[in-house]
């Protein structure tokens, strides 16, 4: 199956250019309910599955051993900014457990927020691997090793215990086969796992409403989106999507971006789970994308959309920040199974 068209990039009252992709909307039990596009693409889900990677955190009794708090899981499924908020409590976790950031093996780059960036820039310090976006899950992964009395210097790499966990997590919650699972390296140097997307969004839907896991799994799953939610900054920070996203959602939904123009949902009222893929890897169609097939489908106030309006329909600026266009969501997802779509 072919791309949808899923955002219109407005210049003025002209489209420029539009951006394409695809949405898979499924249920606790597995069902595809809504679809746009291939909802079977198979996608790397990057940075979007954190949370799923996060479960051997807690499950080796790693986060319990080394005191990780909400906030603390929270970071660890984040791809945050490199505000101080960020930094400070990936090096208080990293103490914590008596592991040097020098151990942190996910490279370095530019952090998202600027002012950050600045201020290293005037006390003419380096840029260090502490201040890259995916630093918490690093922070898990490696007190994770810490914890198990595995080696550090390699625990990014596919073979290492660590990966190995989390591959095998990845399997179990989107029951989908490891040997299946096409596998990559991520931006921060860890492996990447490529599934369809239906699975993926089956995944944030059993991390919606995990009680197929089982017992225990389920506990350490609602641990995890619980920290999402309640520290919500931790996953992102000032002014990003999946910060605002899950502030306004008062506990019931959670999210998370990936690179390339990827974004899986989870709510935790209905346990349907939701998965976006951009075709051409523009994260910036992902968010109105994902608003508007929550939208849709009825899981979204309309007070909640307007909270979100400059992630909805986000203005294109010129260089001299005035608002000169738009991006506008204008698809409707085709419908798999019994349930009403909302056009509007």
């Amino acid at each position: 199956m072919v791309p949808t068209k899923l955002v219109d990039v407005y210049r003025g009252r002209r489209v420029e250019s539009s951006h394409y992709g695809h949405v898979a909307v499924v249920n606790a039990e597995g069902q595809l309910l809504y679809s746009a596009g291939d909802p079977y693409r198979v996608t790397y889900a990057r940075s979007a599955v954190k949370p799923i990677q996060t479960i051997p955190v807690v499950e080796t009794g790693a986060a319990d051993y080394y005191e990780l708090s909400n906030p603390d899981l929270s970071l660890c499924c984040a791809s945050h900014s490199g505000e101080a908020q960020h930094t400070d409590r990936v090096l208080a976790i990293l103490k914590r457990a008596g592991i040097e950031d020098v151990a942190l093996q996910c490279g370095t780059h530019i952090p998202h927020a600027q002012d950050t960036y600045k201020s290293l820039i005037a006390a003419g310090k380096d840029l260090t691997p502490l201040y890259n976006n995916c630093s918490g899950k690093h922070s898990g992964m490696l007190v994770t090793a810490k914890f198990m009395g595995e080696t550090l210097e390699d625990y990014y790499l596919p073979d290492h215990p660590v990966q190995q966990r989390i591959l095998k997590a990845i399997s179990e919650v989107t029951d989908f086969p490891m040997e299946k699972i096409e596998m990559g390296t991520d931006g921060c140097g860890v492996p990447v796992h490529a599934l369809p997307l239906e699975r993926l969004a089956y995944g944030f839907a059993r991390m919606a409403d995990p009680k197929s896991l089982g017992e225990e799994r389920a506990k350490v799953v609602n641990r995890i989106t619980t920290a999402m939610m309640e520290f919500p900054e931790m996953v992102g920070g000032t002014g990003r999507f999946c910060t605002d996203f899950m502030k306004s959602s008062n506990g019931r939904l959670f999210g998370k971006a990936g690179a390339e123009g990827v974004y899986l949902i989870g709510d935790r009222e209905t346990g349907i789970g939701i998965a976006i893929k951009i075709e051409d890897g523009n994260g910036r169609a992902a968010y109105p994308t994902a608003l508007k097939t929550l939208k849709q489908i009825g899981l979204i106030e309309e007070e909640q959309i307007n909270s979100l309006m400059h992630h909805y329909r986000p203005a294109l600026k010129n260089a001299r920040q005035e608002n000169i266009g738009e991006l506008v969501p204008s698809f409707t997802l085709q419908k798999c199974s019994s349930a009403i779509v909302n056009k509007n």
